[in-house]
């Protein structure tokens, strides 16, 4: 499964890259917000640090503003993905935009239907936010086996990228399950290297090499 790091932020892709953990990055408005500079500088920094995807949200509502949008965000650099919602219209625009060539991100999934029709539009990749239906008392990995299994009875290619990643038990449920990729704060990255065990044993070693330097 890939990993991508949801941030706008510089230092946060620089800290996932160093841990092998930043296969593409997921941006939204209210990341963006959260930075100093251009959006487009802030993508264009991004896609010169990253190999991967880049995803950067249309804010466009209407079917012929979300294209425009769409070309304009995919001429910033070719590792660019116009994440685009799940809507009439927005589907409407990822027919178009895949058709130019133009990756597209269908995101705010939230139920297999809305899936179903994002891969019949030909989307690169759907974003179904299982932290969302989890706080609304839904199970949210149900859904990414739902589509999972639709997915493979069709041989859709369109990968599935799981999102509002809340814990490192939605990381390793989204990989047990087969998605195709996790999209996860740093915050959530870094505790994949976490075990109480792995402490101890460190620990351990230390105290014997300690004693081991103690005979010379």
């Amino acid at each position: 499964m890939k990993i991508f790091i949801d941030t706008a932020n510089i230092n946060e892709i620089e800290q996932a890259l160093e841990l092998g953990a930043c296969d593409g990055v997921t941006t939204n408005p209210t990341l963006l917000a959260k930075e100093k500079g251009n959006p487009d500088d802030i993508y264009r920094a991004i896609c010169e640090r990253v190999q991967g995807p880049v995803c950067a949200e249309a804010i466009s509502l209407e079917k012929k503003d979300i294209i425009q949008e769409g070309e304009n965000l995919a001429a910033i650099a070719d590792n660019m993905v116009v994440k685009i919602p799940a809507s009439k219209d927005g589907l409407k625009a990822v027919r178009i935009l895949e058709s130019q060539g133009i990756r597209c991100n269908v995101t705010l999934v939230f139920s297999p239907m809305q899936a179903l029709l994002a891969a019949k539009a030909g989307a690169s990749f759907i974003c179904p936010f299982v932290g969302r239906l989890d706080d609304a008392s839904h199970d949210g990995m149900e859904l990414i086996e739902q589509i999972t299994h639709i997915y493979q009875n069709y041989l859709m290619n369109t990968e599935i990228m799981v999102a509002s990643i809340r814990s490192v038990t939605h990381v390793r449920d989204a990989a047990m399950i087969g998605a195709d990729i996790a999209t996860i704060p740093l915050k959530v990255i870094e505790k994949l290297t976490d075990h109480p065990l792995t402490d101890k044993g460190i620990e351990l070693f230390i105290r014997d090499w300690e004693k081991v330097q103690k005979q010379f």
